[in-house]
């Protein structure tokens, strides 16, 4: 049994077994089918866009808002743009689902308000993250900033963040998803920030989510857990993904990822079969986002479809959610054209009449 997370040491494999024979691994209480989102990123105003407002088979847009956009200065929450959307998608039809997102992957944009950065009482707010070929962290380059979510000051700040989403937002948008918790900062503590240990980010984000779950009891959160630093499984496994799971599980927050890859050996490792194993009652959603589609099927040399992670998604994940990218040209001559040949979403009232999307599964 492993302290981290409550779960055999050998449920790993046996979900992996599970996933690859197709069954499933947790009572048969998800929908028949994925619900299905356009990933606009922050490209928030392709939500005008007409092939995605004509199309009924699409619930509505995840778009992403970062805490520096949302949070100008300390104290002061701009959530006209964010408002401004939700009104907008309310008023077609279309629901909201938020990414909150703390962390990016290119070194220009740090995504967390200047006072974090600029008070040394919040050791810098940021953390830099490296690219690293294999173990050598000579090669180490900057890829991008992740809030420091290992330190209690800086969480303190996010979790004020998120209470202020939750008074304004809780049961008028259809769900909120934090980002995913891979980060690189190498093995050997070289690169590490300044107080980061592997447990303390773990315990961070499990922080995060007990306070994002409170923040919003009705619209619900989701958090993406796809990889952990200080393990790689199957061959370097401390419990620290499982963990996250497990607690999404206690909890009743959902769980999911930014990419849906099932061919590849990380995702099989590590998030898929976590998702396939998840307890009844927990939701889970995965993107299709940039590259996916570009993906090979091994078994066929051939590049995936739109279909066949949608079958994916639906018969070995039993998915909730998919949110779907806008890479061209897949976007428009595949994914568009594969949504609009499913069933019909059915329309929502207004904005203030929201009825939470699967409220009956969470728990408190």
């Amino acid at each position: 049994m492993n302290e981290a997370s409550g779960v055999p040491a050998g449920h790993l494999a046996v979900l992996l077994l599970t996933l690859a024979a197709g069954s499933a691994a947790s009572e048969p209480i998800h929908p028949a089918a994925p619900m299905n989102f356009i990933f606009f990123d922050r490209e928030r105003g392709r939500i005008a866009d007409p092939a995605f407002l004509g199309n009924g088979s699409i619930a509505g847009a995840q778009l992403k808002y970062t805490w520096r956009e949302l949070e100008p200065e300390r104290d002061r929450y701009e959530l006209r743009p964010l408002l401004a959307d939700l009104a907008f998608l309310s008023k077609h039809g279309k629901r909201l689902f938020i990414q909150l997102q703390d962390v990016t992957f290119e070194d220009r944009d740090a995504c967390v308000p200047d006072y974090l950065r600029e008070d040394s009482s919040f050791g810098g707010g940021v953390a830099r993250q490296y690219q690293i070929r294999g173990d050598d962290e000579s090669t180490a380059r900057p890829d991008g900033w992740v809030a420091r979510r290992w330190d209690p000051a800086v969480r303190a700040r996010f979790i004020g963040l998120l209470q202020a989403l939750g008074e304004e937002l809780d049961g008028r948008i259809e769900r909120i998803n934090l980002p995913e918790t891979a980060v690189s900062f190498g093995e050997s503590g070289r690169l590490h920030p300044a107080g980061f240990s592997d447990t303390s980010y773990v315990r961070g984000v499990e922080a995060l989510m007990t306070a994002a779950r409170r923040a919003f009891p009705r619209s619900r959160v989701i958090q993406y857990a796809n990889f952990m630093p200080g393990e790689w499984l199957p061959w370097t496994d401390h419990g620290y993904l499982r963990a996250i799971y497990a607690h999404a599980d206690r909890i009743g927050v959902g769980v999911g990822g930014p990419d849906l890859l099932p061919y590849r050996k990380g995702q099989q490792s590590h998030s898929l079969p976590l998702i396939a194993g998840r307890a009844p009652g927990t939701v889970a959603a995965l993107a299709v986002q940039w590259g996916n589609l570009d993906e090979k099927n091994p078994a066929t040399g051939a590049r995936v479809t739109v279909s066949e992670l949608y079958r994916f998604a639906r018969d070995r994940l039993r998915l909730d959610y998919i949110f779907w990218g806008t890479q061209e040209p897949y976007y428009s001559n595949d994914v568009l054209p594969f949504i609009r040949g499913l069933p019909r979403v059915p329309v929502r009232g207004t904005v203030d009449s929201v009825t939470p999307h699967h409220e009956a599964r969470g728990r408190e």
